[in-house]
């Protein structure tokens, strides 16, 4: 298996898209720690759906905002399974308000959880990657809007441009200790989340009208790409945003 006996992190893994990783992931053959914030509850489908495979797994509540959770969150991983060798930022939230009336609070919530987090998470598994010295993988889990403008979701865009100049310079950086930073750029993934915009027929038809594949993408396809730059076959890829969006990207605003 690709990812035999790696251990990894990933962040927000109780639904959607981190869900999916963490089970491929586990699928491949890595122990996998899902971060969750606030209730048990929210880890308790992965870790099933984990143990159904015959896989490892640990749920560890820890807000990537927060510095000592973060570090908590390392610590349990070392101490649970011996080592790190891979980390998924995936943990986001958005919120769409038009610019003008975007309320101060909500701006630094947002880019609290998807720049400082990934920093944060970012930092201290790279100490703990360079003291065991075998390298490793970090893996953002940005969006087509690290790129693409998104009118009354500023915060959310700005802080995905943040985050591919992090994983920029961080993998120049990293490099030499063989720790390899890249991201991953979804388009239009389909999750629960997702069921009030595919349920409006016109909005559905607006957004698949931008993708030239035709049709939204799965949470399974970007955990594939996911598994690939963890794994072996990927140790020269780092420093790029891998966009995963049936053609979106190129074809917006084109129509």
């Amino acid at each position: 298996m690709r990812l035999q006996d790696k251990v990894a992190v990933v962040t927000g893994a109780g639904t959607g898209i981190g869900q999916a990783i963490a089970l491929a992931f586990a699928e491949a053959g890595a122990a996998v720690v899902v971060d969750y914030v606030g209730s048990a509850s929210v880890s308790e489908d992965t870790i099933k759906k984990i143990s159904a495979i015959g896989g490892k797994s640990l749920a560890v509540d820890a807000d990537i905002s927060r510095p000592d959770d973060v570090n908590e969150l390392i610590h349990k991983t070392v101490s649970v399974f011996g080592k790190l060798d891979l980390f998924v930022n995936n943990a986001g939230i958005e919120k769409k308000i038009a610019f003008v009336d975007y309320p101060l609070d909500q701006w630094q919530k947002i880019m609290a959880v998807n720049l400082t987090g990934p920093f944060l998470c970012s930092q201290a598994a790279a100490r703990q990657m360079i003291r065991q010295g075998k390298g490793g993988r970090i893996i953002n889990i940005s969006s087509i809007h690290e790129d693409l403008p998104m009118p009354t979701n500023a915060p959310y865009c700005a802080s995905k441009g943040g985050l591919r100049m992090l994983m920029r310079t961080i993998a120049v950086e990293l490099a030499p200790h063989q720790i390899t930073v890249n991201n991953i750029g979804p388009g239009a993934i389909y999750t629960p989340i997702d069921r009030d915009v595919e349920s409006e027929a016109k909005l559905n038809d607006q957004i698949l009208a931008e993708i030239p594949i035709g049709r939204w993408g799965k949470p399974e396809e970007v955990a594939q790409l996911a598994v690939y730059l963890a794994s072996d076959e990927a140790a020269y890829v780092t420093g790029s945003t891998h966009f995963i969006d049936g053609g979106m990207l190129r074809n917006a605003g084109r129509l």
